[in-house]
């Protein structure tokens, strides 16, 4: 009968009456000592632990505390000057297996799991008052532009001038009322030249207001289109 036991970090193939040597115990010579970490057992049937048996237990007895024979540790480093030899003793502990347990291993009685604590009930959450957040404010509307009113009904406009003073900012008959003579032969120098035109706002008031036939009346007195 065998049985693989896990010693002080590790594994070792024993049976009744074998020596062993394994890390230091912290127990004193003589004492008895009991593994429970049993990982594997033959007793004429294989058991495997998953990972440890159950019950199974391996009983021994410490025979001595001892050191192992000396290990030299050298290190170098080529071409650096670096050389650094260490001995080195292992702490061992040599015991004799007294017996292997299959079953009904004491063991120390496993700590009661403390029953969870009921969690305090929670506390209702006020509620919170959700403020509807305040509408955006509607962007301002940009201002409608003003239909361009056709500006060769006036006495003394053509296409090329009316083009000139739409360019210019003058696109209704009351744009054309408000302008001044001279700001109006500013404009359309490039095109007329040195032309003052006196009755162009005079005729655009008369447009704007809608007062066609005393516009008619009006240009019929313009000798030959002058303004």
């Amino acid at each position: 009968m065998y049985a693989i036991v896990e010693i002080a970090g590790q594994q070792f193939k024993v049976a009744k009456d074998q020596k062993v040597y394994v890390h230091r115990l912290q127990d004193k010579e003589g004492s008895k000592v009991t593994f429970d970490n049993v990982l594997l057992l033959d007793d004429g049937k294989v058991t495997l632990g998953a990972p440890a048996i159950e019950g199974a237990a391996v009983t021994a007895k410490i025979l001595k505390h001892l050191k192992g024979d000396k290990v030299i540790v050298f290190k170098k480093k080529r071409r650096k000057g670096y050389k650094v030899k260490n001995g080195h003793r292992q702490y061992l502990s040599e015991i004799q297996i007294e017996s292997i347990v299959a079953s009904g291993a004491k063991k120390a009685p496993a700590k009661k799991a403390e029953a969870p604590k009921k969690a305090a009930p929670a506390k209702k959450e006020a509620a919170v008052k959700v403020e509807k957040a305040a509408p955006a404010p509607k962007k301002a509307a940009a201002p409608k532009k003003a239909k361009a009113d056709d500006l060769k009904k006036i006495e003394g406009i053509g296409p090329k001038i009316a083009e000139t003073l739409v360019a210019a900012g003058i696109v209704t008959f009351a744009d054309l009322a408000k302008a001044k003579p001279a700001k109006i032969s500013e404009i359309i120098e490039g095109v007329r030249g040195n032309h003052i035109p006196d009755t162009w706002p005079q005729q655009a008031k008369l447009a704007a207001d809608g007062k066609w036939d005393e516009l008619k009346e009006l240009q019929d007195k313009l000798d030959g289109g002058k303004a």
